[in-house]
């Protein structure tokens, strides 16, 4: 079976989706991903990608924030702070998508669907999960659960295509 691989902008967005819901898995993914990332991706060379000790402070963060997220004195993600902060991490996971392909404006424009993905996701994430709540009764720790497998899910699929 052929594979065609995905669109940078649909695999930008899918990501920034993903940092909607979770801020810091879409580059605790790819750094995960590192060995199994094209040769030619241009974030192989960032320094936080390019250091094991970058990675692996990912990879943590990524651990802390699945947790953290079920705490109550997290803050909501609708606050202008961690609003702020999802945007650029998807900005970010965005641009190292981008930078798969060709050229200076295939970044940028990885970064701008990034971007928007992490809105969508943050938004998103938020009313179906209080939904979720809502309509099922179960409490909202096991609903962020479900969140967190759907956001490993999109953040996987974005890196690996």
């Amino acid at each position: 079976m052929l594979r065609t691989p995905r669109p940078i902008a649909l695999r930008a967005l899918t990501l920034g989706i993903a940092t909607g819901l979770r801020s810091q898995l879409a580059n605790g993914m790819l750094a995960a991903h590192y060995d199994d990332a094209p040769r030619w991706a241009g974030w192989r060379t960032w320094p936080v990608f390019r250091s094991e000790t970058g990675r692996k402070a990912l990879l943590l963060s990524s651990v802390g924030e699945l947790i953290g997220d079920k705490l109550p004195m997290t803050p909501s993600r609708l606050e202008p702070g961690p609003l702020v902060g999802r945007i650029a991490f998807g900005g970010l996971a965005g641009a190292a998508i981008g930078s798969e392909s060709c050229g200076r404006m295939a970044i940028v424009r990885g970064a701008l669907f990034g971007m928007v993905g992490s809105v969508i996701g943050n938004y998103g994430g938020y009313h179906a999960r209080r939904s979720a709540v809502e309509a099922s009764g179960l409490p909202d720790p096991v609903v962020a659960v479900a969140e967190d497998a759907i956001a490993l899910a999109l953040a996987r699929t974005a890196v690996r295509s």
